[in-house]
């Protein structure tokens, strides 16, 4: 069986499913994220991941599963991507302060020109941050390569006071709703225990 390509270059999802004993490729997608105007946060986020999916299928070829995912941060219709730099970050950070906000994450899982989507929503309640929290965090490095501007696996842990829904799904991968994606390809790991990934594999 060969390994799952993840169309992603984000080391947190590759831990995630790492974690979870899966195989994988790595091979980032370099597709466009342009979306129609009139689509909503999640449906952008859905379509993104899709979009991604079949960008890196197209690559490898159609045989093979093909992983995306696209997260996206949302303050009230307000979508938040990565920080472009200090103050970019600054600007967001400030904004989630004392608010409650939701994390979008399209997953797509590409394969034989199929493409199967989902999305999750999570909702994110951050505490009042202080200018001095907010330069730490700064100065951390942490907020520049994440959506939003920062990582609650992070240091951002200690701005959360609390989550509505799936945790991973703000790290940036679904795991319980990406798992029911692996598990119809033959990759989720508990099908190891009963040979039935081989199974799957013969009638696909």
């Amino acid at each position: 069986m060969k390994p799952l390509v993840l169309a992603s270059a984000s080391p947190r999802r590759r831990e995630y499913l790492e974690l979870l004993g899966v195989s994988l490729e790595v091979v980032a997608s370099g597709a466009e994220e342009i979306t129609p105007p009139n689509f909503s946060t999640a449906e952008r986020a859905k379509y993104l991941a899709e979009k991604k999916a079949v960008d890196v299928a197209a690559r490898v070829g159609a045989s093979r599963y093909v992983l995306a995912a696209d997260t996206i941060v949302a303050l009230e219709n307000i979508e938040l991507g990565k920080p472009k730099d200090e103050d970019d970050a600054r600007r967001m950070l400030l904004m989630l302060s004392g608010r409650h906000h939701l994390v979008f994450t399209g997953v797509a899982l590409s394969h034989g020109g199929e493409v199967k989507t989902l999305v999750v929503e999570t909702g994110v309640y951050f505490k009042r941050l202080t200018p001095e929290m907010v330069e730490w965090y700064i100065a951390s490095g942490e907020p520049f390569d994440k959506a939003g501007a920062y990582g609650i696996q992070g240091l951002a842990a200690s701005f959360v006071e609390a989550i509505e829904g799936s945790y991973s799904n703000v790290v940036g991968l679904p795991l319980a709703e990406t798992s029911t994606l692996l598990e119809w390809a033959g990759y989720a790991p508990w099908l190891k225990l009963t040979g039935k990934d081989e199974r799957l594999q013969k009638h696909k």
